[in-house]
């Protein structure tokens, strides 16, 4: 019987890494058949002052790293580099502004109390929202499209982001998770006590999954 593993998956809809990371872990998943996950998303932002209108993307990175327009590019063949081997695509020129995503996160917690496929059918057409068709994830109508392809309501989806649902919980697990010391993303916490951080190949998270699945069964067996 294959072992339940409980996965928080810290992320920002806005972080090309976690992108790769979620389909890495997911083809991780599919190399070690003796464990199984359940996957929730938890926020993270990036840019939690950014105004709703965003800024562009090069100005942006230039003055939060202090990267050259060369160093951008080099990273962003990377990115597309590494998300064509995992099937995601990542739209050369496609991604010109940073957004605020808050309204985001309120709509993955709201799908997360719904149902956690639905929670993950979501974070992805949000991905593909932003980095391969360039829109902006925190937009009303993204949104609003974004989760009636992850087949959850669109009625209760306005209605969340029509109201200041969910903000305080938002908060408060991102206050949560800076307390525990995650201040980079993708962080994958895995059972409340092992900590994976980036978007790493999946033959890494697939060693990690092994690793923590054989350390949990003789936890498990020492104890009965």
């Amino acid at each position: 019987m294959p072992l339940m593993l409980k996965i928080d998956f810290v992320s920002d809809v806005s972080c090309p890494w976690c992108a790769i990371g979620l389909k890495s872990l997911e083809q991780a998943l599919s190399q070690v058949p003796e464990v199984q996950a359940e996957i929730r998303f938890q926020p993270f932002e990036l840019n939690p002052q950014m105004p709703a209108e965003g800024e562009e993307i090069n100005a942006h990175l230039a003055r939060k790293y202090g990267a050259s327009p060369a160093q951008l590019e080099q990273t962003r063949e990377q990115i597309r580099q590494r998300g064509a081997a995992l099937g995601f695509t990542f739209t050369k020129g496609a991604r010109d502004r940073i957004y605020n995503t808050f309204d985001a996160h309120r709509l993955l917690h709201w799908a997360g109390e719904t149902d956690l496929a639905k929670q993950k059918a979501l974070k992805l057409a949000l991905f593909t929202a932003y980095f391969t068709e360039g829109r902006n994830p925190g937009a009303r109508e993204v949104l609003l499209a974004a989760a009636e392809s992850a087949g959850l309501d669109r009625t209760a989806a306005e209605a969340v982001l029509d109201s200041d649902a969910h903000a305080a919980a938002v908060r408060e697990q991102e206050s949560l998770w800076h307390a525990q010391g995650i201040h980079s993303v993708p962080a994958l916490v895995i059972n409340e006590r092992y900590l994976l951080q980036g978007g790493q190949p999946p033959e890494v998270f697939a060693q990690a999954l092994r690793q923590i699945a054989a350390e949990d069964a003789q936890a498990g067996a020492a104890g009965t």
